[in-house]
């Protein structure tokens, strides 16, 4: 077998309207085509004993067993790997189920088609699955370790974080599009002049100022004491003899921490020695030279999320720890602990597995005991410092019983500091009870707060905390969307969008558009060249001055990755001739039109599909749109016009007024409605 070609779906797509992420591989079986599943000796039974997981594959039989039905009277190959790409992602924790496989058009070749959830996993499971199929086949040993432990380390430093990835999910549910601006978590909601920006939990409307404030201690510490709100007595050093002083003058117990830091990095807890206390400082100075010494608070550790400067949820989080059973090493114990399912690597689960650091190590140290040392029965060892879910941490949802005194208080503590999304962390006994009754602080206040512990907390209600977060963003009657022109056909595409982006413009609108020739922006050309593919849509649904998008589209974009937006508000389709044919497995002019069929069918329920009534296969497109209709021609008594004004209720294209024309909330207003 020879893999000829792998390209990753990122939009609508020749292959699925309402699946984005697709990959498509091209696969030449070659003497395999002459050997389907039931003539290759022992195939089978290696296959089931690789993956008995793979009973649950309907496949087209639509019945548990039913891939495996299939395989045992004959299948060809390309419809066996596509299998296995799926399920070794499953494995590997992205749980997917579309796939097909389909002729190329020349014999032997195929596509095999299979969704992805992150794409350099995918990527990887397209190879992989070749490989596996090809070991298989020989009957030779396969370790297949080693491919989903890649795959789950390619998921997680590609994969969008918790936090962000709630903020995106709730878009979607509200229909608002996005896309990702970098590789890392930087997310743009909305198109053009309606965008807003995230990364991570920080968002548009966060105030530079205000996550500097966050950031520094000690500057935040003094803020909150102005504005009489509870915290910890406290000093700042950058010397052994500063330290010894600031010992002395506030008392053990102490929390020794990094003046900037996050995720709980460089923090001491409770430290009641002097040689304990010179570690922490030590291990503070490795964050940050300078470093803040407090009066421990007596208490549990509670984290209180504001948006828009209301309370939203509150978790009280408790550290990693182990309990002994007088028989086990410290070591089984958390393995034992890790075997929870709910516990994953990195961010894939609930919690995160529990690792021996270098905080678990002083720990011990501490104690004088080694990660081999067996606990005794009923004794617990905390294991961080920290109670942060990335270190093994868990989280109760309290949001229920905060006292409404300390509501009041997490308000004005956002308000202070000027987050618009704010972390705060608070020390009480009791957070039922006001902090005066308890003796608890405010701790921390946190720039870009992680939504996990709120999102799906070890026990307690899970609060869609990202639901706020758009609320915020794109208040009620607030457009995140520009209208989308998008026009394809063989011949006179330029042409057409030309036109409209020129009437657009005449109507007062920034106008962006593509063409075979560049991309303009308000008649600016900014990029030479063939720009009607996916890249250069988003180039302009990008851009902050856009309000007004006309997107020419060619097939070679469309078939490497697919459309480079969601959905348009008009889909034109010009014509459909086979000029150009022989491209990714288009052979014929039928096939063609299916391809150019992706724009009218990506078109909003509430907009336009407009097709040519001239052309038999773009007049075909319009059966099973769920889009309006219009159609066009240079006959004016063409009958498919008169006949469709007739049961359609539209007029013909060319005797409408205008061009829709855009209203102040964003979306189009059409003559003779």
């Amino acid at each position: 077998m020879k893999i000829k070609e792998i390209n990753a779906m990122r939009g609508p797509n020749y292959w699925s309207i309402r699946r984005h992420k697709l990959i498509v591989m091209t696969l030449d079986l070659e003497e395999l085509e002459n050997l389907p599943t039931n003539k290759i000796d022992g195939f089978y039974d290696r296959l089931t004993n690789m993956f008995p997981s793979m009973y649950e594959h309907r496949c087209s039989e639509g019945v548990a067993g039913g891939f495996f039905h299939r395989v045992a009277e004959g299948t060809w190959m390309g419809h066996v790997i596509e299998h296995i790409a799926l399920e070794i992602q499953t494995l590997a924790g992205m749980d997917v189920g579309f796939g097909r496989t389909r002729d190329y058009g020349e014999k032997g070749v195929y596509h095999v088609v299979f969704a992805y959830m992150e794409e350099n996993a995918g990527l990887y499971a397209a190879k992989a699955s070749v490989a596996i199929a090809e070991a298989l086949i020989a009957g030779t040993e396969y370790d297949l370790t080693n491919d989903l432990q890649e795959m789950r380390e390619l998921r997680e430093r590609e994969r969008l974080g918790p936090s962000t990835a709630s903020i995106i999910d709730e878009a979607i549910a509200r229909n608002i599009p996005w896309i990702r601006l970098n590789n890392r978590s930087l997310c743009q909601l909305g198109y053009g002049s309606h965008q807003k920006r995230i990364q991570a939990t920080v968002t548009s409307h966060t105030s530079h100022i205000s996550v500097d404030l966050a950031c520094d201690k000690d500057d935040t510490k003094f803020l909150l004491e102005q504005g009489q709100i509870p915290v910890p007595k406290g000093e700042i050093v950058q010397t052994e003899e500063g330290l010894k002083e600031a010992v002395d003058y506030i008392g053990y117990p102490l929390v020794i921490k990094p003046i900037s830091g996050n995720h709980g990095r460089g923090i001491t807890t409770d430290i009641t020695l002097w040689e304990t206390a010179r570690q922490a400082f030590k291990h503070a100075q490795k964050i940050s030279s300078a470093v803040i010494v407090e009066k421990h608070i007596v208490g549990e550790d509670y984290r209180l999320l504001v948006v828009n400067h209301e309370l939203i949820a509150a978790a009280k989080r408790s550290p990693a720890q182990v309990i002994g059973d007088g028989k086990s090493t410290i070591q089984q114990l958390i393995d034992t602990i890790n075997e929870d399912p709910r516990r994953g690597y990195g961010h894939e689960k609930v919690l995160t597995l529990i690792t021996a650091d270098e905080m678990t190590q002083n720990i011990l140290d501490s104690h004088g005991y080694t990660l081999e040392t067996v606990l005794p029965e009923g004794e617990a060892l905390k294991l961080k410092d920290t109670a942060n879910l990335s270190t093994g941490g868990s989280a109760t949802d309290v949001t229920d019983f905060v006292h409404p005194d300390i509501e009041f208080m997490a308000k004005r503590v956002s308000k202070i500091i000027g987050l618009d999304i704010c972390g705060i962390d608070v020390m009480t006994t009791d957070i039922s009870l006001p902090l005066s009754e308890t003796g608890g602080a405010v701790l921390e206040v946190n720039a870009a707060p992680g939504f996990r512990m709120h999102l799906s907390p070890t026990d307690g209600l899970p609060r869609n905390v990202a639901a706020p977060v758009m609320d915020m963003l794109f208040p009620a009657g607030a457009s995140s969307r520009i209208p989308i022109v998008a026009v394809t056909g063989t011949n006179g595409k330029t042409t057409t969008t030309r036109l409209i982006a020129h009437m657009m413009k005449m109507h007062g609108y920034q106008v962006g558009f593509t063409t075979s020739d560049g991309v303009y922006v308000h008649n600016h050309l900014l990029m030479k060249g063939d720009c009607t593919g996916p890249q250069s849509a988003g180039f302009v649904l990008r851009d902050p001055i856009v309000n007004f998008a006309v997107l020419e589209t060619a097939r070679g974009g469309l078939l490497r990755s697919g459309l480079g937006f969601d959905k348009c508000d008009i889909g034109i389709v010009t014509n459909v001739s086979g000029d150009h044919l022989g491209l990714k497995g288009i052979h014929t002019v039928e096939q063609l039109a299916r391809v150019k069929a992706v724009i009218p069918e990506s078109v909003c329920e509430e907009g336009y599909a407009i097709l040519n009534a001239d052309d038999d296969l773009v007049y075909a497109m319009r059966e099973g749109l769920e889009c309006k209709i219009a159609l066009f021609s240079i006959d004016e008594n063409n009958p498919r016009i008169r006949e469709h004004a007739k049961t359609e209720g539209c007029l013909p294209f060319q005797k409408m007024a205008t061009l829709p024309f855009v209203g102040e909330n964003g979306s189009f207003v059409w003559p003779n409605q």
